[in-house]
């Protein structure tokens, strides 16, 4: 079994084709644009292939975008290359993300916010966030609700054979510890060189080799991310059914969240300071 996104990362798009990716940028600019959001730099957690930090990008925005999948931050940099944007993209993991200072916003779609298992660990995040974001800056994030995992996709499985690509993908749900565990199973093509093939009647047969990876995501209720997020500092503003402006609900499959940064008196400069000391400090330590 691979790590999450080795093998998938070089289809990811492929076969995220359906996913309208310019819808979602408009509604997560109009979520932007009610706060007083239109222009500034704005960090993504969870940015993948980069599909949505370069179409923000095109949206006047600067961008800072990160995830800790190599291989879809190098997708990611070609599609910058291609677009001659100046995105940014830092391979971290957003439970201990850095920054070198604070954004005028902070954004997490496409369900990443699930690949958080630990409800403290998510805390951390969220703590990191409020840190980051400017004065009554704005956070954003998406995730699909425990109902969408327990009722929608439990013990599903679901497969799709397309002329190059092929996958099988097995889903299971866990009420016990609100785990939901996918197993993907990809065929990719693969040339008689690279199978090690070097018989001359199969040279011309197609070969695909298999893949198989878990992802492993956690159903939260509105409850819940409401409690992380007013226990991190953050204060909410809206609860969205995903791409309305319907309030959320306990049946929304997946919600959008809304949050403003709040930080008592000089809390946020002093912690800013007390990081950028210790980085210097390993910097020294590493030069020395």
């Amino acid at each position: 079994m691979t790590e999450s996104y080795d093998a998938f990362a070089g289809v990811y798009d492929a076969l995220m084709d359906n996913i309208p990716y310019d819808e979602w940028v408009s509604y997560i600019c109009a979520l932007l644009h009610s706060c007083g959001i239109d222009k500034g730099l704005i960090c993504e957690l969870g940015c993948g292939t980069g599909n949505v930090t370069e179409r923000l990008f095109q949206k006047g925005f600067d961008m800072i975008g990160i995830d800790n999948a190599p291989q879809m931050l190098e997708l990611a940099e070609k599609k910058k290359e291609a677009a001659q944007s100046d995105s940014l993209y830092l391979c971290q993991d957003m439970r201990e993300f850095e920054l070198y200072g604070t954004v005028d916003a902070v954004i997490s779609v496409c369900d990443s916010i699930n690949y958080i298992l630990n409800p403290d660990e998510l805390l951390s995040v969220f703590r990191l966030v409020n840190n980051y974001l400017e004065t009554d800056g704005i956070f954003v994030f998406d995730f699909h609700t425990k109902h969408y995992y327990k009722n929608v996709v439990a013990d599903a499985t679901i497969a799709e054979d397309r002329e190059d690509i092929s996958f099988i993908w097995d889903n299971y749900y866990d009420d016990e510890t609100d785990i939901n565990e996918l197993y993907l199973s990809l065929f990719l093509p693969v040339s008689a060189e690279e199978a090690g093939i070097s018989v001359a009647s199969l040279q011309n047969v197609p070969l695909y080799r298999k893949f198989e990876e878990q992802h492993l995501q956690r159903g939260y209720t509105l409850e819940e991310m409401q409690a992380l997020v007013e226990k991190s500092g953050l204060i909410p503003l809206h609860a969205y059914d995903a791409f309305t402006e319907e309030d959320a609900s306990e049946q929304s499959e997946r919600i959008y969240m809304v949050c403003r940064e709040h930080t008592p008196g000089g809390a946020k400069k002093e912690l800013s300071d007390m990081l950028h000391a210790t980085e210097n400090q390993k910097n020294r330590k590493d030069t020395t």
